[in-house]
């Protein structure tokens, strides 16, 4: 019996980061969970917050490491060896300061781009060929201001074009889980390109 399918969303825990732009993976699967009215349960042991439900006739576990972020790697590493879960099962969302906001993209493995949370499951994780959505949140144009850029909001126009990027991932994610990566990321790609 194949396995479910696994969406982890990279955030940090708590009220106080919930609007973040460092909190676009959570975002997502805020999303993609809305679509089958199941909700999210922490599960201690996991160190996340789960939910299991059927997505576009898939059977899927959607994950929300309760970590943070510069420790996602235990989570994803625990949820992983649980459910057994290989990384040709799972794709892994996170906010990408190399991408404007408006912007997404989807590739299957590479490495982890500096990406501090990415980083720790690599440490973590020796399969690395797993599906990464990167969600553009634009980049502050300073390094020493990429940490408050990543832990405060984004204004109200960066915000809805996020989000609406957003949108356009869990609309493509119908492709990937029907085993059609490339159309997902011409659907999403090219989208992005032409708004």
């Amino acid at each position: 019996m194949a396995k479910p399918f696994l969406f982890i969303g990279l955030g940090n825990p708590g009220q106080k980061y919930a609007e973040t732009r460092h909190n676009a993976g959570f975002w997502f699967l805020d999303r993609l969970v809305g679509q089958s009215g199941a909700d999210f349960r922490l599960q201690s042991k996991l160190q996340a917050e789960v939910v299991r439900t059927v997505l576009h006739g898939q059977e899927c576990m959607l994950a929300r490491p309760m970590t943070f972020m510069n420790n996602s790697g235990q989570a994803v590493r625990a949820i992983i060896d649980y459910y057994k879960i290989p990384g040709s099962r799972m794709l892994i969302a996170y906010d990408e300061l190399d991408l404007p906001p408006g912007v997404a993209r989807l590739k299957l493995g590479g490495g982890h781009g500096g990406h501090n949370g990415l980083r720790d499951i690599f440490r973590h994780t020796q399969d690395h060929e797993f599906l990464r959505l990167r969600i553009g949140i634009g980049h502050p144009g300073n390094k020493e201001l990429v940490t408050p850029y990543v832990l405060s909001r984004p204004g109200r126009d960066e915000q809805l074009l996020i989000i609406r990027t957003i949108s356009k991932a869990v609309a493509a994610m119908a492709n990937v889980l029907n085993g059609k990566l490339a159309a997902a990321q011409t659907e999403l790609h090219t989208i992005a390109e032409e708004d």
